[in-house]
């Protein structure tokens, strides 16, 4: 995603994140600003950043709230076939906003972001979207309102699409506690009735995919008072842990559709036809797991820099056993 410093909106960041030199071990698929800087004023050059490698556009946790740059933005992501990402969020709304409005916030006496916030700007770019005849893609979906905006657009043929995080879908509100600054993330954990809403269309497939929104932070960071902690928690190691314990054990989502969830449809919503799949011919890029194996997270043997979850100590089930690159194997526990 370009919540970089400098922003990746241009041919030659975009290059930079994809080098060789840089050592990565695995694919490196870029993600480039929608407006330069990520400002909302001005497009980047979306044909261009394309043939640098960029897979879409977004201006990642700056939600593009002006209606006509975000036309213009889906257009021109329609024209080369792309899809536009929003974090859907009407900032007007949430300033100074930490966690979701509600019980929870009200208890703590914390400023809560109402869930209008989100569905509004869903709503909007849906109609947008069926103007232009683009792909909307909406990040990180949190509320019910939202959620039924777009399964009307689904219903209305328009082309949107959605993922939702595992901590939206695992916890509420409620776990910020007392507090908790490992429970701060944006969009905020939202009401029991929003994440039950989650879980149905998962299974029903309502939502298309599952995204970590990983974002590390130094513990000093995380350490402060709430409202100035802040938003986001890694979310890598333990994706695909929760996602076995909560949906195919507990609430018995078929594992194909869990591989869907998790593989198959984030390939083919930027257009990697060749990956996603164990077809003949597709680019062996593999991760194996054992949906048996139980095991608890300790986020002080995280393999990340970052330890900035709300997940340590938990007993998970299903763990990944190893990572296949392009034909090799990268990591093995």
């Amino acid at each position: 995603m370009p919540n970089t410093s400098p922003v990746n909106d241009s041919v030659e960041i975009t290059e930079w994140m994809q080098a060789p030199e840089r050592g990565a071990v695995v694919n490196v698929l870029p993600i480039a600003a929608a407006t330069l800087g990520s400002k909302g004023q001005q497009l980047t050059d979306f044909k261009a950043l394309q043939r640098a490698g960029a897979v879409a556009v977004t201006d990642d946790g700056k939600p593009i709230l002006d209606d006509g740059i975000m036309r213009e933005a889906l257009r021109a992501a329609a024209a080369l076939g792309i899809p536009v990402i929003q974090h859907a969020e009407d900032t007007r709304q949430t300033k100074g906003c930490v966690m979701n409005a509600g019980a929870t916030a009200l208890r703590l006496g914390l400023r809560g972001m109402p869930a209008e916030a989100e569905a509004g700007v869903v709503e909007r770019d849906i109609r947008l979207a069926a103007q232009t005849k683009a792909h909307l893609h909406v990040a990180h979906i949190s509320t019910l309102a939202a959620l039924k905006a777009v399964r009307r657009g689904k219903r209305e043929r328009v082309h949107v699409t959605c993922e939702i995080t595992p901590h939206h879908f695992v916890l509420t509100e409620e776990d910020v506690g007392d507090y908790n600054t490992h429970a701060k993330m944006n969009p905020p954990l939202r009401s029991h009735a929003d994440r039950e809403a989650m879980l149905a269309a998962l299974a029903d497939g309502g939502i298309d995919c599952i995204a970590t929104d990983h974002a590390p932070h130094a513990a000093h960071e995380k350490n402060v008072e709430f409202d100035r902690a802040p938003f986001g928690i890694t979310g890598l190691e333990t994706a695909l842990g929760l996602v076995i314990t909560k949906l195919y054990i507990e609430k018995k989502i078929p594992l194909t559709r869990i591989v869907e969830l998790l593989s198959t449809n984030p390939a083919r919503l930027i257009g990697l036809t060749e990956r996603g799949t164990l077809a003949k011919g597709s680019v062996a890029d593999v991760t194996i797991f054992d949906p048996k194996r139980r095991w608890t997270f300790e986020a002080a043997k995280s393999l990340s820099k970052s330890k900035n979850t709300p997940f340590d100590g938990w007993q998970l089930t299903g763990k990944v056993v190893a990572t296949i690159v392009s034909c090799e194997i990268r990591y093995q526990s």
